[in-house]
């Protein structure tokens, strides 16, 4: 059996969760060698449950519960509704789709109204936005004296664009460092992230009936994500049920580690060898790394005083070379991630919003690629002016990407319905 078709053992979400069912025919992923990174649980009783249609043929169930990679390791809940239930026929009621005008402005405001600090995922996005938002600057530093040299001062290209390539490079390590460390933490506990509680409603009738719904809403008290514990980043210590110095509040947020902790650092080797290494968010996010830390070297010896002073051979290898490679790597992160969101390699997910944080940072990648590749014949005007150029617009593909990032590390309860 292909390995995306079916959870390994000890690692499948929801296992001993009696309200839901694994749909085990939606178990998939782009690459048959990798881990599954899409699922979907069917509630397993009424008023959930699938019913029987009219031909005696059995519906799709009222609501299911979505499991995707990296909504898990974003700490995130997805629901899916079957809309095409009339409301006379519906037993229970939900949020606003998440694609609504009304959820989009709520998260758009929520974007700089809250800011969970302890939350991984939520670091790992305002890191990666600020970087871009010194990139962009580091861009008009080096493009717009080429496009209007009028404007230009005094060290703008050496010392400005110098000093902001190696902070961008800096915060953009800092955000990798976080990233690997959020694929580290995923979660595969039975979290399911929303509260059910019965309440009564107006069947609209002449008669003013009343008749029992279940109403669905969110609810940090039933997440057992570490994204919802404002200690577990800070103080990663033990926990198990039973410890005397663990709160009620502690327990039951754990890592895919089997040690109890509430949050991690490294992995053992026998967990790369059998998970982490199957794990295609994991392997996205080490990509990123590395290619990071490559691209920092460019970074640091871009400074004024040390890119100054190389003859064009070392420049070439010291300086060019690790942007080639780290733009490559930028490439195949921002790649690794949008196919992550796939249920097959060759099917765009254009509802999910991690698609198209993938697809922008791939866009953000060639731009810093196409930039390293070019620098070496920088010497001529036109040439020094495209690589200024893609830079530029490299950098407003990855603060594009890392904004809608943002944005989605706010929305741990994406509701969807079902097409």
């Amino acid at each position: 059996m292909a390995r995306h078709s079916h959870f390994q053992q000890q690692r499948e979400p929801f296992k001993s969760h009696p309200s839901f069912k694994l749909r085990e025919d939606h178990v998939t992923g782009p690459f048959s060698f990798l881990n599954p990174t899409t699922a979907r649980y069917s509630p397993t009783s009424h008023p959930y449950s699938a019913s029987l249609d009219s031909e005696g043929t059995r519906s799709q169930p009222n609501v299911e519960r979505l499991w995707r990679s990296r909504d898990n390791r974003k700490g995130r809940h997805a629901l899916r509704i079957n809309d095409q239930v009339s409301p006379q026929e519906r037993t229970f009621t939900t949020p606003q789709l998440t694609r609504s005008v009304p959820a989009i402005c709520k998260g758009i405001l929520r974007m700089f109204s809250y800011a969970p600090y302890w939350d991984v995922s939520y670091l790992v996005a305002t890191t990666f936005t600020l970087g871009s938002v010194i990139w962009i600057i580091n861009a008009f530093f080096v493009w717009l004296p080429l496009v209007s040299p009028k404007t230009e001062f005094s060290g703008e290209s050496l010392v400005g664009g110098g000093v902001t390539a190696f902070i961008g490079a800096t915060i953009f390590e800092i955000g990798s460092v976080l990233l690997l460390l959020e694929a580290v933490n995923a979660n595969q506990t039975d979290c399911f992230g929303w509260a059910l509680e019965t309440v009564l409603s107006k069947t609209g009738d002449d008669g003013g009936h009343e008749r029992a719904r279940t109403e669905i809403r969110p609810s940090t008290q039933e997440c057992r994500h570490h994204h919802a514990n404002r200690r577990s980043f800070l103080r990663g210590k033990h926990l198990r049920a039973g410890d005397e110095d663990a709160t009620s509040d502690d327990l039951g947020y754990v890592t895919s580690s089997s040690d109890g902790r509430t949050f991690r650092w490294i992995p053992s080797a026998e967990e790369l060898r059998t998970h982490y290494f199957h794990e295609l968010g994991f392997l996205a996010s080490l990509v990123q790394f590395l290619s990071a830390t490559i691209f920092w070297i460019a970074g640091l010896t871009g400074l004024p005083g040390i890119y100054g002073n190389m003859s064009q051979g070392v420049m070439d290898g010291v300086y060019w070379v690790p942007q080639m490679v780290g733009g490559a790597g930028f490439i195949l992160s921002g790649l690794l991630f949008t196919l992550e969101t796939q249920p097959k390699w060759y099917i765009p997910a254009w509802h999910v919003l991690g698609w198209h944080i993938g697809v922008w940072n791939f866009i953000g990648g060639i731009g810093f690629t196409l930039c390293g590749a070019l620098g070496p014949a920088s010497s001529h005007s036109g040439v020094e002016y495209q690589a200024t150029l893609a830079t530029f617009w490299g950098s407003w593909a990855f603060m594009i990407g890392s904004t809608v990032q943002w944005y989605e590390s706010l929305q741990k309860h994406p509701v969807e319905k079902r097409k």
